[in-house]
């Protein structure tokens, strides 16, 4: 399932642009049966056969096992990088991933190593941008334009025994691991072969591609970001559920060479525990983990734009800089003249007509200060105001004094 070339477009196509060629010819037809035809055959299964505790509670084991195969060993392995196992546990994960039947490992890490170089562009093989539907399967279905999926380089998958053997062999091992081996477990193990075959294998990979392939669209879409919005990846639970963990995906894109996903002790990332418990056995080692002082400084960064934003949103009074400017004399004048309610703290007068009936302190603190500078009382010669009642008096700002001192 490698990117298309130029040369197995038929000659009498390849030079008609892309978009204009017929839909027939540039939707991928393997992905397009084995996505339609594989719910349509566990649906069946589910109205025509018995359902064995057995095979389901062995249905939901290789489940997590092809799952972990994918999110472990195609992605933070070798994808990624992010730590390093044994021979026997990349065998392993060879295995049980081709069992998820999402393509050899070569072929998976190619296109998502692409996909965090050319996040949420015309390069990015499954960009979050071209839509929910697209990201999450359409990409599957629809071939992708010639030279149209940016480069990335995988010189060093190339030298893997293990990642080749499996590219090479990687049609023969995906329908044994995908669809043999999970019957025969059933048919041999308990005796239930239709069982096995629909729910084991069937059944279950259809909700292991829609698991996983909510990476790439619900991860896209729902959550916060925690640690940087350049790009579409968010952070939220309900996909960390759906995914093994993969669902604190704002955080994977901005730390992608770290082994986890979730950062916290309480967060769902069953994919960073596995990894964690193989480590204590001498499988995994390596274990990478981005500096705690620069996902820190990531977190506060954000914290800080939404706290500006939020701050847009709120009254803080006229600026200094466009209120108009009073001399004190002037200000005494205008009170006395015009009546006005003002007292000034701070240098800033402020209009408190429409607060003396409401002032904690009474009326006749807040009279007392009318016509005069107020800043010593307002400030703790009188009460020292709270935050509270210092942001509210921002709200009456009506000028300026361009000296405070009182005559």
């Amino acid at each position: 399932m490698a990117t298309i070339k130029a040369h197995n477009i038929p000659k009498e196509t390849s030079q008609v642009p892309w978009d204009k060629l017929p839909l027939h010819k540039r939707i991928h037809w393997v992905h397009t049966i084995l996505l339609t035809a594989t719910p349509l055959i566990a649906l069946y299964g589910f109205l025509t056969t018995p359902i064995v505790s057995k095979t389901m509670v062995w249905a939901v084991v290789y489940y997590f096992m092809t799952g972990i195969g994918i999110t472990g060993g195609y992605h933070r392995l070798w994808s990624h990088k992010s730590y390093s196992a044994t021979l026997p546990l990349q065998i392993v994960y060879a295995f049980v991933g081709a069992g998820a039947v999402q393509g050899s490992i070569k072929w998976w890490s190619r296109g998502h190593r692409a996909h965090h170089r050319h996040t949420d562009t015309d390069k990015d093989p499954y960009s979050a941008q071209k839509g929910l539907i697209y990201s999450h399967i359409g990409w599957l279905i629809m071939k992708p334009e010639p030279g149209k999926i940016g480069h990335a380089d995988t010189s060093d998958l190339n030298k893997d025994p293990v990642v080749m053997t499996q590219h090479k062999y990687y049609a023969y091992l995906a329908l044994f691991a995908g669809f043999i081996f999970p019957t025969l477990v059933a048919g041999f193990g308990w005796g239930d072969w239709r069982g096995g075959y629909f729910f084991a294998a069937v059944a279950r990979l259809v909700f292991l591609h829609h698991s996983t392939f909510c990476v790439n669209s619900l991860a896209h879409y729902l959550g916060e970001q925690n640690f940087d919005d350049k790009h579409s990846p968010r952070d939220h639970i309900i996909t960390a559920l759906v995914t093994f963990g993969e669902g604190y995906h704002n955080f994977h894109h901005e730390f992608p060479q770290d082994y986890r996903n979730a950062i916290k002790f309480y967060q769902y990332d069953p994919t960073k525990w596995f990894i964690r418990t193989c480590a204590l056995v001498g499988l995994t080692y390596d274990l990478k983990c981005f500096p705690k002082n620069e996902i820190t400084k990531g977190q506060v960064q954000m914290a800080e734009k939404k706290i500006a934003n939020i701050k847009k949103t709120l009254d803080w009074g006229t600026p200094l800089s466009d209120l108009p400017r009073y001399s004190f004399e002037e200000y005494q004048r205008k009170v006395k003249d015009e009546g006005h309610s003002w007292i000034v703290v701070n240098g800033v007068i402020h209009d408190v007509e429409e607060f003396i009936e409401d002032h904690p302190g009474g009326q006749a603190l807040i009279k007392s200060g009318i016509g005069k500078d107020a800043t010593e009382a307002f400030n703790g010669g009188v009460y020292d105001h709270s935050n509270g009642a210092k942001n509210l008096i921002t709200t009456m700002r009506v000028g300026v004094i361009e000296s405070t001192k009182e005559q």
